[in-house]
C-alpha cells in the first residue's frame, strides 16, 4: 500500500486531523500550513512538516510516517531536523512525531537520543493502538482503516462511511474523507477495481448526487487557480496559461494580482 501518499493527502486536505491524533484541538489547524521539505545539498527529505502560518508561540511539527523497519530512523530524523534548524534558523519551537502501523516495527535503537523522548520532544503513535474504530473520531477512524486488518477492513469501512454521511456536517471534508476512505480500500483491496469498491460500500450512488458533482466541480475550479503561478513560473505566457487551464485571460490576471509580491532576488 502507497502509505505515504495517503498519509500525505490526509494532512495536506484535512491537518485537524493530525491535531486531532497528537491529542490537539482540531482547531489548531488553522493556524498551520502543512508541506514536505526537502534539506538543501543534502539527499534528505522530511515527510511532512507542520509549519505555524504566523506568530512564535506554536511549535513546528515535524512528521515521519514509518511502515517499515529502519534501524536509523531516529538518527535521521534528528538529522534531518538539526539541518532544517541550522538552515532556517525558526524562532518557533519544534516536536517531532512518528507514526507507526504498529509497535512491532519501532526497533531502532534511542538510548543516544533517549532526551528527546522523556521530554515529549519526540513522540510516537501506534495506529492500532489507538482503540475500537467505532470509538474514534472519524478523521483518526479513517487514518486506522489502512492497518485493519482484511476481514474487519470491510465492516470499519462500512461504519465509517456511514459515520461520515452522518458526523460530518461540512460538504467539502464529507466529500474528502469519502474519497480518501475510498482510495485506502483501493489499496487495501487491490484484486477488486473501483467500481466495485464504490458499488460494494454504496459509494457509487454518493457520487451520483447533485451535491457531490457540484462539489468536484467546484474543486477542480480551484485547483486551476493554484496551478496558474506555476504555469508562469515555468514560463507560459498569460494567455498560454490561460489556454492550458480553460480559464479567460482575465481571470488569470485578476489572480495574480491576488498574489504576494516574489521573494526572489
Amino acid at each position: 500500500m502507497k502509505t505515504d501518499s495517503i498519509f500525505y493527502r490526509l494532512f495536506q486536505e484535512l491537518p485537524s486531523i493530525f491535531f486531532e491524533l497528537i491529542g490537539n484541538s482540531p482547531q489548531t489547524a488553522e493556524d498551520y500550513k502543512f508541506s514536505s521539505i526537502k534539506i538543501k545539498q543534502t539527499a534528505f527529505r522530511i515527510d511532512g512538516v507542520f509549519l505555524p502560518a504566523q506568530g512564535e508561540e506554536n511549535p513546528i511539527y515535524f512528521v515521519e510516517v514509518q511502515f517499515q523497519t529502519d534501524a536509523e530512523i531516529y538518527s535521521r530524523l534528528l538529522s534531518e531536523i538539526s539541518l532544517y534548524l541550522r538552515q532556517n534558523k525558526p524562532k518557533n519551537s519544534w516536536r517531532g512525531v512518528v507514526i507507526y502501523p504498529n509497535r512491532s516495527l519501532d526497533t531502532a535503537d534511542i538510548k543516544n537520543y533517549s532526551e528527546f523522548f522523556t521530554s515529549g520532544r519526540i513522540s510516537r503513535i501506534y495506529l492500532n493502538e489507538l482503540g475500537e474504530t467505532a470509538s474514534l473520531p472519524v478523521g483518526i477512524a479513517t487514518m486506522k482503516l489502512v492497518v485493519d486488518e482484511e476481514e474487519t477492513a470491510i465492516t470499519s469501512a462500512r461504519q465509517l462511511i456511514h459515520r461520515t454521511r452522518q458526523e460530518i456536517n461540512i460538504e467539502p471534508q464529507r466529500r474528502q474523507l469519502l474519497e480518501l476512505i475510498e482510495t485506502i480500500l483501493v489499496y487495501k483491496f487491490p484484486t477488486m477495481s473501483r467500481e466495485e469498491i464504490e458499488g460494494m460500500f454504496g459509494l457509487s450512488d454518493l457520487k451520483q448526487t447533485r451535491v457531490y458533482q457540484e462539489g468536484k466541480q467546484e474543486g477542480a475550479y480551484e485547483e486551476k487557480f493554484r496551478m496558474i503561478p506555476l504555469l508562469l513560473r515555468l514560463g507560459l505566457s498569460f494567455e498560454e496559461t490561460a489556454k492550458e487551464l480553460g480559464l479567460s485571460l482575465e481571470e488569470i490576471q485578476q489572480e495574480m494580482q491576488k498574489q504576494p509580491p516574489s521573494q526572489d532576488t
